[in-house]
């Protein structure tokens, strides 16, 4: 069978640029090496839960075309991320904002906050920031740094605040309102019963083979690969891998309505070794008698462990550059996702950019 594109990764990428190839009468291939759609942003469905296998999705944008866009695969439901976090015996609100300071400092007005803050910030007498601590202190002082940023940070990135590089952290928003809205996004949802039938949707009419490895697959034709895998690899790591950051995940049915009263809720003590528990049932709201969870705990990616967080530091991004000159070169094979060109993307910029690569080149 001839093909115009093989499409590798069936998750948001792939999945909207084969849609969007099929429309101008392009044949798509997908293949994906997982046995399933959607890649991270796969949902299953368990005891009428949906249970976000890789971690919690939030959709959320600001680009009215881009949640029009959406809204034609899925109905999104008005679920708004308000994340609360534990630090010992303490719980506060996420983002930052007046809830937060008013239950650490016991104040009331968005005046006496930045008065604190101001004056943590001034008591320490930095000068430039030379790692990601001296960072976060000149930005919000030592409570709210110790409480809620080091032990958090130091799990996401397995290592030592001071051992990290300032630029992780150029800028830490702070809210002197008592809104617990996460995002700033004006649209926000979930899509009611899940990711997977959003990318199903996507993929009506179009060839997909699960459990394909595309280093190994053979027995199909095509002009062009759009290619959602690890650059690295495709290279066959010619100048080293670069390096990642992945998440272990323990999920657990338990025999009770309501685990913790919230979605997502961050563990910021580095003594506790998981960085958040999510409660799936909450992104939509459910009633169901028993309950669903997930641990997430941070991880160093070796070859064989699923990559998700791209290590942009200075070395690494130096790397990159050294395969984005080979895939430069290409004219047969377009590198797209977080894995292809090595960023992190929220999906909306996910399917931005595959929306932007199917209008260049099919």
């Amino acid at each position: 069978m001839k093909y115009d594109y093989l499409i590798v990764g069936a998750g948001l990428f792939g999945a909207v640029f084969a849609h969007e190839a099929q429309k101008k009468g392009k044949r798509c291939l997908v293949i994906d090496k997982r046995s399933h759609i959607g890649g991270n942003v796969y949902t299953e469905e368990q005891d009428g839960i949906q249970v976000h296998k890789y971690g919690a999705h939030i959709f959320h944008t600001s680009d009215r075309a881009i949640w029009d866009y959406v809204n034609q695969f899925a109905e999104f439901n008005n679920y708004i991320n308000a994340p609360v976090a534990v630090y010992r015996d303490e719980l506060y609100n996420l983002p930052f904002n007046m809830n937060t300071f008013s239950k650490m400092w016991n104040i009331k007005t968005p005046q006496e906050a930045k008065d604190k803050i101001t004056e943590q910030i001034e008591s320490l007498q930095l000068g430039e920031p030379k790692n990601l601590e001296e960072q976060a202190l000149s930005l919000v002082g030592r409570d709210v740094y110790e409480k809620l940023i080091k032990g958090y940070t130091e799990k996401q990135w397995g290592r030592d605040c001071k051992d990290l590089p300032s630029f992780i952290i150029r800028r830490l928003p702070l809210r002197f309102t008592y809104d617990n809205n996460y995002f700033n996004d004006r649209y926000q949802g979930i899509p009611v019963g899940g990711y997977t039938q959003l990318v199903q949707r996507l993929l009506t009419g179009i060839e997909v083979q699960l459990n394909t490895d595309y280093f190994t697959f053979k027995g199909a034709d095509y002009d062009r690969v759009v290619f959602t895998g690890q650059i690295d690899e495709y290279y066959q790591y010619r100048f080293g891998p670069l390096q990642y950051r992945s998440v272990r995940f323990e999920t657990e049915r338990l025999a009770c309505d309501n685990y913790q009263g919230n979605a997502v809720v961050n563990y910021t003590e580095r003594e506790v070794p998981y960085t958040r528990v999510i409660e799936h049932k909450h992104f939509e709201f459910g009633t169901q008698p028993v309950t669903i969870i997930s641990r997430e705990y941070s991880m160093e990616w070796e070859p064989g462990v699923e990559p998700y967080y791209p290590v942009n530091n200075e070395e690494n991004n130096q790397l990159y550059e050294q395969y984005r000159a080979l895939a430069a070169q290409e004219d047969k094979v377009l590198f797209g996702g977080r894995l292809g060109q090595y960023r992190y993307y929220d999906m909306d910029q996910v399917i931005a950019a595959a929306l932007a690569a199917a209008d260049a080149i099919c």
